[in-house]
């Protein structure tokens, strides 16, 4: 990877924690992005203002942690970003977010089921909720390793949501999805227990999701 291409790389983190920040997706500094270039990460790093951002502020990292470059240290969940890339070779992009209707059932420990045919986008038929840990700990990492399996994002409990992709745009489409589908969970949560798909449709909706919005 030349320096342009890095510096690039860099932009498209900076460019995905913007979006949380002017959408609400995470508000003020919480939440963070990465995204890898093989054996390196670059991430967000800790405490900095998304608008502040320059390209050589993002922490670039080895997948153990290790600090390569930039101007700040890491975000403080480096843990659960690497061990995720460690865990999931196909993963080139993550994005983290303490959005508030995923945040609701966060508090709650509850999962999203199948009460909609769009939870078949993370790749099986529920939304998990990983146990609560302290955050930026390696506890916390394994959670969401073990609730990601299968999956493609998941609930983290009394914290947020995290969503991987091939790249960190796809990976913040995800956040997003999530986010709409816990505020429709939560809202017919309101009304009652909302009768659920089976798991043979739901294995048919993962199924064409693998190619939905593909071309031959």
């Amino acid at each position: 990877m030349t320096e342009t291409d890095e510096d690039w790389l860099r932009q498209r983190v900076i460019d995905a924690a913007l979006d949380l920040a002017s959408t609400g997706l995470s508000p003020q500094m919480s939440g963070n992005v990465s995204a890898r270039a093989g054996d390196r990460v670059f991430i967000t790093p800790s405490g900095v203002a998304y608008t502040d951002l320059l390209p050589a502020d993002i922490a670039e990292i080895a997948l153990d942690g290790r600090i390569l470059s930039g101007t700040f240290p890491p975000s403080s969940e480096w843990h659960m970003h690497c061990a995720v890339y460690r865990a999931r070779p196909e993963a080139g992009g993550i994005v983290h977010a303490h959005s508030d209707f995923a945040t609701v059932l966060a508090v709650m420990k509850r999962s999203i089921p199948a009460f909609h045919y769009m939870v078949a986008v993370i790749g099986g038929n529920d939304i998990r909720c990983a146990p609560y840990a302290t955050f930026g700990t390696a506890e916390l990492a394994a959670h969401a390793v073990a609730a990601l399996e299968g999956r493609r994002a998941c609930l983290l409990a009394h914290h947020g949501q995290i969503a991987l992709g091939p790249t960190v745009e796809t990976a913040l489409h995800l956040a997003h999805e999530v986010e709409t589908l816990s505020a429709q969970y939560w809202r017919a949560l309101q009304i009652g227990e909302p009768d659920l798909l089976s798991d043979e449709e739901m294995a048919v909706n993962v199924e064409k999701f693998k190619n939905y919005g593909r071309r031959g």
